[in-house]
Parts: structure tokens; C-alpha cells; sequence
């Protein structure tokens, strides 16, 4: 491929206009190249194989390109040797030879096959190059889609956190450590999210919606302070927070998570959440929570089926059946214990 230096003051557009007319040319001369190999074997009836490396454009070093070349002038009838064979040996040439045509026709086919093989290249500039090349610039509309997909992941976390109460929790602690003055309120929230407008739009929350790029670059203290966050609001909205977390709480308590009342109470406080717009450390600690939460989960799930499956001698499949819907439930152990598997080993687990 032609390198092109871009000349002082010279505009990209010229020098674009350049680089394409060097490809043209290196593309006419690999052709020219491939040509006269292919002619020179037909005349030959054979070609050694220096002449093929001889011959070959510059830009083909990939072994794997190289063996491609020499298939297909095999596939013509010409022989390809390690060095140029006796003439009482050498086998006379068809005398139905390709016309020029034809020779044009292979080097243009063997180029293109050179250039559809480009990407298994090993050198990482030319696959970064290539790779770049096959991907289109963003437009404006590409950018604001991209935006909205970002803040609907975004989004979509918050809400998952939300329906952790320890997590509200952890953020009525936060505050309380801002009432008592150990804490700023900006180190907490930037501010919160107008519940109507939520419902309104496509998305779900503006979180970054209204940011631009002057805003990215300064300090998240400065944005808070800038964004002159009503310290009355706030304290009604964590106030609010605080009740609908400890009904919530007792619901799950009296109820059970699962029971439609509670459910309904967690949506309620999920939808309450989702007001405050967080200081991003403050929002990773929230969602650091929940994967140290999955996590743990994980580690005794993994230890209940190795006690069922690799002690009790449970089926995998049976055991997935049962434990899958009622992890939290002792019903599906129950119902182990006194089917007819023999799972009699992790009866004294169970009784712990």
C-alpha cells in the first residue's frame, strides 16, 4: 500500500486525492507484474519458483497469498518447479494458450483475491488500518442514538440497584453522614429528575442528556455546586425516600419478597430511586454492592449443587429443576429428601 506524507499547509482533501492516485498506480503495476509472470510461464510451459517471488507485487508477503498465486497458475497449465527442469523433460505447451485477454483476466482475479485475503495480515498497522477502514463514522444522528443507548444502560442499572433495599439503605447512611456534617450534599447527588418527565419520554431518566462537553471536563464538585442543588428538596425527597424504604422493609418482612404486596412496594421505591441523579463514585459503590451481593450468592449455589449433585448423587438435571425458581425456598430440598434419589448423604446438611 503507498505511504503518502502529508505536505505542510497542504489541505487533507488534496492529499487524499493523491494517496488514491498512488493506489491506482501501484495497482496498475501489480497487475503489469502478474501479467508478465503469467506470460513468461506460458512461453516457458513452466516457472521456477524464484521467478514467482521475482515477479510478485511488493504489497504480497503473506505466505498463505503466495500459495494462492501458485494455485492458480497451476490451474492455467503452467508448471511450477523448484528450479527450470531439462528441456527433453519439459512437457510442450497446449497449444490452445489463453490469449492476452485471458492473461488480463487471471492477474486482475489474482489481485482481487489478494485484496479479499488482505485481512489475514499479521502486521497490526494494516489491520488496525483495515479495520478502520470498514467502520463508518458516527453521524450526529449516530451520536445521539449511541447516547441514548448509553444512558438506557445506565438506566437499566439503576434500576436493578434500586430493587435492592440494602442499597437504599446504604444511601440513607450516606445521607445521615451529610445532616451531621461529616459530609457535603454534592458529594452525594448532582440533583434529581422531574418524575413526570421520566414518564413522558422514551427515557427513562435525563442523565446525560443535558451534559455537554464543557460539562464532562470539570470537577464533579463544580458540576454539583453549578447545578445549585435545593438543599429543602432534598432533604424532603430523602425524607420521603426513608419512609417508603421502611415499609418496604417490613412488607418484605411480614410477607415475604415474592408476595404481590411486596413487589408492589419495591416498584414504589424503585420508582422513587430513580429521582436522584448520583455522583458517579457514589453510583459505583451502589452497584458494587449488588455484585458483591451476586457473588456471595453464587459461592453457596455452587455449594448446595456440589453437596447434591457430587455427595448426594443427585442428577444435575433434576436438581436444576428443583432448585431453579426456589433458591430461597426449602421446599425443593423437601421435596429431594423424600423423592426417590439418593440424597439420604445430605440429610444431616439439611438438619444443621
Amino acid at each position: 500500500m503507498p505511504i503518502i506524507k502529508i505536505r505542510e499547509n497542504e489541505p487533507f482533501d488534496v492529499a487524499l486525492r493523491r494517496f488514491k492516485r498512488s493506489c491506482e498506480k501501484a495497482g496498475i503495476l501489480a497487475e503489469s507484474q502478474l501479467k508478465l509472470l503469467v506470460t513468461r510461464g506460458k512461453e516457458q510451459g513452466y516457472l521456477t519458483f524464484s521467478e514467482v517471488n521475482d515477479h510478485l507485487p511488493e504489497n504480497i508477503l503473506d505466505s498463505h497469498q503466495i500459495d494462492d498465486i501458485i494455485q492458480m497458475i497451476t490451474d492455467m497449465g503452467i508448471q511450477v518447479m523448484d528450479e527450470a527442469p531439462n528441456p527433453d523433460n519439459l512437457l510442450l505447451p497446449n497449444s490452445s494458450e489463453n490469449s492476452d485477454e485471458d492473461v488480463a483476466e487471471v492477474a486482475a482475479q489474482v489481485l482481487s483475491n489478494v485484496e479479499s485475503d488482505f485481512g489475514r495480515t499479521t502486521d497490526p498497522v494494516r489491520m488496525y488500518m483495515r479495520e478502520m477502514g470498514s467502520v463508518e463514522l458516527l453521524t450526529r444522528e449516530g451520536e445521539i442514538s449511541l447516547a441514548r443507548r448509553i444512558e438506557d444502560g445506565i438506566n437499566q442499572v439503576q434500576c436493578s440497584v434500586a430493587e435492592y433495599p440494602e442499597s437504599i439503605n446504604y444511601l440513607l447512611k450516606q445521607y445521615n453522614f451529610i445532616l451531621k456534617g461529616e459530609s457535603r450534599l454534592s458529594d452525594l447527588i448532582t440533583g434529581f429528575v422531574d418524575p413526570n418527565a421520566m414518564h413522558d419520554s422514551n427515557i427513562s431518566s435525563p442523565i446525560i442528556s443535558d451534559l455537554s462537553i464543557d460539562d464532562i471536563s470539570v470537577d464533579e464538585n463544580d458540576v454539583a455546586e453549578e447545578n445549585s442543588i435545593d438543599v429543602d428538596l432534598a432533604h424532603q425527597k430523602f425524607i420521603e425516600l426513608r419512609q417508603q424504604y421502611n415499609v418496604t422493609y417490613n412488607t418484605i418482612r411480614l410477607n415475604g419478597r415474592n408476595h404481590k404486596n411486596s413487589l408492589k412496594e419495591i416498584k414504589n421505591l424503585s420508582e422513587m430511586f430513580k429521582q436522584f441523579r448520583f455522583v458517579p463514585k457514589q453510583f459505583e459503590s451502589l452497584v458494587h454492592i449488588i455484585r458483591t451481593v451476586i457473588a456471595k450468592i453464587r459461592i453457596h449455589e455452587r455449594r448446595i449443587m456440589q453437596l447434591c449433585v457430587g455427595i448426594g448423587k443427585m442428577p444435575k438435571k433434576k436438581f436444576i429443576a428443583l432448585f431453579n425458581g426456589y433458591e430461597s425456598n426449602e421446599i425443593w430440598l423437601k421435596k429431594a429428601l423424600s423423592a426417590n434419589h439418593s440424597c439420604s448423604v445430605i440429610s444431616p446438611y439439611y438438619e444443621e
